[in-house]
């Protein structure tokens, strides 16, 4: 019994010393963005702040708001970016899983060789077609371009719940008087809700997060997210990192509000998926 007591303790401490290691950089980015300019290069550097301030947070989101720009375009951005995906995602996962199709497996493979690339390959070659059709400089291009890196994952992940439903559940629906696509929308659509939730979190942040696509189809300010705005505070002759840990720090909340809310069908739905292969 003793035994089996120490060893959940140290299970325990380990646990406990890996998240504190993990959420370091967390904190060191918080503890910047309240660190006065006065203090910033000590050496050594303070481990708490000791004068804390919220001059960054007010230079930054209250005297300029060019950063409540760059929010509201990344979730422009973000939110265009999951809902078309599953907008996409979804009928397609369906017809992989569900229906008759030749060539099924060099579609699957099509679509793992995509999710393989990485976005700074497709990037040029984006930019050369979207040049071309006026998706240069505007939410619909960063959408888009987005769009095309999440949806081989959003179909890969929602394909193993549309095979895990038996058809017999269509059967009885199309004996009730439904037809396919009621059968789809009414019986089939809120039994995969799981997996509709985990892609719509995965997509919502691959939109959020992205760099490069943003950085190669904008060239203006009023269509940029949050993460080019970043990008300002590091200049030829240094860098503000007060003011970049402070809007990093903003950035981040949605991300880490998303996955508190939402961790048990995040999770959930991750590992229900894969066992539904």
């Amino acid at each position: 019994m003793g035994h089996s007591k120490l060893k959940a303790y140290s299970a325990t401490f380990l646990g406990i010393l890996f998240l504190l290691v993990f959420l370091f950089p967390v904190y060191w980015m918080v503890k910047t963005s309240i660190t006065p300019n006065t203090d910033m290069y000590h050496n050594p550097p303070y481990f708490f702040p000791i004068k804390a301030t919220l001059e960054s947070y007010m230079n930054n989101f209250i005297r300029n708001k060019d950063m409540i720009g760059f929010i509201g375009n990344s979730f422009i951005i973000a939110l265009g970016t999951m809902v078309m995906s599953l907008l996409l995602a979804v009928p397609a996962a369906y017809a992989v899983a569900r229906l008759k199709i030749k060539g099924k497996a060099m579609v699957l493979i099509f679509l793992l060789v995509i999710q393989m690339l990485p976005s700074i390959m497709m990037a040029m070659p984006l930019f050369i077609m979207f040049s071309k059709v006026n998706l240069v400089n505007n939410f619909y291009g960063l959408i888009f371009a987005d769009m095309i890196h999440a949806l081989p994952f959003a179909i890969l992940v929602l394909r193993p719940f549309f095979m895990s439903l038996p058809n017999e559940l269509e059967d009885a629906a199309k004996i009730d008087g439904c037809n396919k696509f009621t059968a789809f929308a009414k019986i089939i659509l809120p039994l995969v809700r799981p997996g509709l939730l985990t892609v719509g979190v995965f997509c919502f942040l691959f939109g959020w997060g992205d760099f490069i696509f943003a950085l190669t189809l904008t060239s203006g300010n009023s269509v940029r997210p949050l993460t080019l705005g970043l990008y300002q505070f590091i200049g030829q002759y240094g860098t503000e990192w007060n003011s970049l840990m402070a809007v990093s720090t903003l950035a981040a909340l949605p991300i880490v509000i998303i996955f508190v809310t939402m961790q048990k069908y995040v999770v959930g739905g991750i590992a229900a998926g894969s066992m539904k292969e």
